[in-house]
C-alpha cells in the first residue's frame, strides 16, 4: 500500500507558502490506518524500549494504538498548560514560528528507553525538543518515529545522534 495516496496537500496552511501534509484521509480510511499501525508494530516489535512518548496532537493518534499493540505505556508531551502536574518545559523553533512543549516531571523514569512518536518530521524542532524533555527526565531516546518526513527541509541535521524511522519521505 502506498500511503502517499492517503496524504493530502493543503497549500498555504497554516500560513502562506507552507504546503501542509494532511493525514486526515489516512485516518479516515480503515485499511490505510490499519496498515500504518501494523507496519509500525512490525518495525518496533523487536526494538528494546520501555515507553512511548507521543507528541501532541497527531503523534497521539499513532502512539496510542502502537502502545496498545506492543504492551507499552504512554507519556504524553503537550503544549504549555495542558498537563496538570509539575512539568519540564522547553522552547523550540518551527519552520514557521516558535513554541513550547512540556512533559510531566515524573512521566519518564530514570533510565527508561523511550520511543518518541509524531506524525511528521519537518525541520526537526518538535522532535529535538521532545528528546530534550525525555533526557531532562532521565530517560534515553531509543528511537524517533514519524509517519511522514519532509526530507527537503533536512530535519535530520537537527537530530544528529538519534535513530529516526520514517514511513514516507517527500
Amino acid at each position: 500500500m502506498d500511503l502517499r495516496d492517503y496524504i493530502r496537500d493543503v497549500p498555504d496552511f497554516p500560513e502562506p507558502g507552507i504546503v501542509f501534509k494532511d493525514i486526515t484521509p489516512l485516518l479516515g480510511d480503515v485499511r490505510a490506518f490499519d496498515y500504518t499501525i501494523s507496519h509500525l508494530v512490525d518495525h518496533y516489535k523487536d526494538v528494546d524500549f520501555d515507553v512511548i512518548v507521543p507528541i501532541e496532537s497527531r503523534g497521539f493518534l499513532f502512539g496510542a494504538p502502537l502502545a496498545r499493540e506492543l504492551g507499552k505505556s504512554i507519556v504524553p508531551v503537550r503544549k504549555p498548560g495542558k498537563l496538570p502536574a509539575e512539568t519540564h518545559s522547553t522552547d523550540y523553533t518551527l519552520e514557521y514560528g516558535t513554541n513550547t512543549m512540556e512533559i510531566h516531571v515524573d512521566g519518564v523514569d530514570h533510565g527508561q528507553k523511550v520511543l518518541i512518536m509524531d506524525d511528521l518530521l519537518a525541520t526537526g524542532g518538535t522532535l529535538a525538543a521532545t528528546a530534550r524533555l525525555v533526557e531532562m527526565s532521565g530517560g534515553a531516546v531509543a528511537d524517533l518515529a514519524v509517519i511522514i518526513e519532509l526530507s527537503f527541509l533536512e530535519g535530520r541535521k537537527n537530530l544528529e545522534g538519534y535513530s529516526i524511522y520514517s514511513m514516507i519521505q517527500y
